[in-house]
């Protein structure tokens, strides 16, 4: 894997992934940033998420289970001093679909979160990794 960055001026970069996707990351106004993309530590939270969520959907369906949509929402906390880590993180889950089993879904997390997700593992060396789910059933009308 391999991927690159152009600084383009003030904190803001074009970020270019070896499969041929661009991404602006910048930073916040005080440190030179014009709000052009997402901050630095934000990406690292929404590769988390993206890692989590695509294994979970992809467990539920080999699993059988009717996931129509699911929605992931990312909650954390970094250090106060140097270097400003993330200490915690919480990832809420929200599976839409009809006739879910709610075993199905917390082993779907559970494997995602201590055997297939390379991001979810690889920030749970520094920082405290919670998670909670609900299933909302879709209507067929």
């Amino acid at each position: 894997m391999q991927t690159s960055l152009r600084w383009v001026g003030g904190a803001a970069f074009v970020g270019e992934t070896s499969s041929g996707h661009r991404v602006v990351i910048d930073g916040p106004a005080e440190g030179g940033g014009r709000d052009l993309g997402p901050r630095p530590m934000e990406m690292l939270l929404l590769g988390m998420g993206s890692c989590a969520a695509y294994d979970v959907i992809s467990i539920l369906k080999k699993s059988r289970q009717d996931i129509q949509d699911c929605k992931i929402d990312l909650t954390a906390r970094r250090a106060d001093g140097m270097p400003r880590v993330f200490t915690d993180i919480h990832v809420h889950f929200t599976v839409f679909g009809n006739d879910m089993k709610e075993k199905q879904v917390e082993r779907a997390i559970n494997l995602s979160a201590e055997k297939y997700c390379s991001a979810s593992i690889m920030l749970g060396k520094t920082a405290k990794i919670t998670h909670s789910y609900e299933i909302q059933p879709v209507d067929e009308a």
